[in-house]
């Protein structure tokens, strides 16, 4: 049975924190997080640092990077400011998050056993096809076929008017050797 902490509300830790197990945190933590188990952030709880464990559950606010072996799982009302790391990410309705999202690396199964690879499983290869070219095909349609759609065509824009400036300014000429008048005398 893994060894679980709790960190409770009104709880301030100043420094980082190390262990085997679980920690959940309903108060504040100040330095960097790693245990072996689950962290789990609670509803009015809050970190300033980095988190490494194998599953990570925010709720709570977070400044700092968070590192999963497992997954990170950030639920509504999570505010995290870092980056996020692990095989399975979850980001809630009402989540939010400022850093960038990276999915790397398989997650840790349990009993330290080894899947067997699946050949089946392979991401699908997506190309973009035009879709406004579509002909209607001339044989009938069976039910197994696909329907194609054709998209509405985009509307034309207007033909690039030459760029219109401002008159130059009018500039009173004067005959050579003939000097202006002053206004206002």
């Amino acid at each position: 049975m893994s060894q679980s902490s709790v960190i409770g509300a009104g709880t301030v830790v100043r420094g980082n924190l190390e262990g085997e197990g679980s920690l959940d945190i309903f108060g504040r933590v100040e330095g960097d997080v790693t245990m072996s188990g689950d962290v789990t952030v609670g509803d009015g709880g809050s970190v300033r640092g980095h988190i490494t464990a194998n599953k990570i559950s925010v709720q709570g606010a977070v400044q700092g990077d968070l590192h999963g072996s497992e997954a990170v799982l950030l639920e509504r009302g999570a505010k995290v400011v870092g980056d996020l790391n692990a095989p399975r990410i979850g980001i809630g309705s009402g989540a939010l998050v400022r850093g960038s999202v990276r999915t790397e690396g398989e997650p840790a199964v349990a009993g330290g056993a080894k899947r067997a690879p699946v050949a089946a499983l392979k991401p699908a290869v997506f190309a973009a096809k035009p879709v406004a070219k579509v002909e209607p095909k001339p044989a009938p349609m069976r039910e197994a076929e696909p329907i194609a759609v054709a998209a509405a065509p985009l509307p034309r824009l207007k033909e690039r008017e030459p760029e219109r400036r401002p008159p130059p300014p009018v500039l009173p000429s004067l005959g050579k050797g003939a000097k202006a008048k002053k206004k206002g005398r």
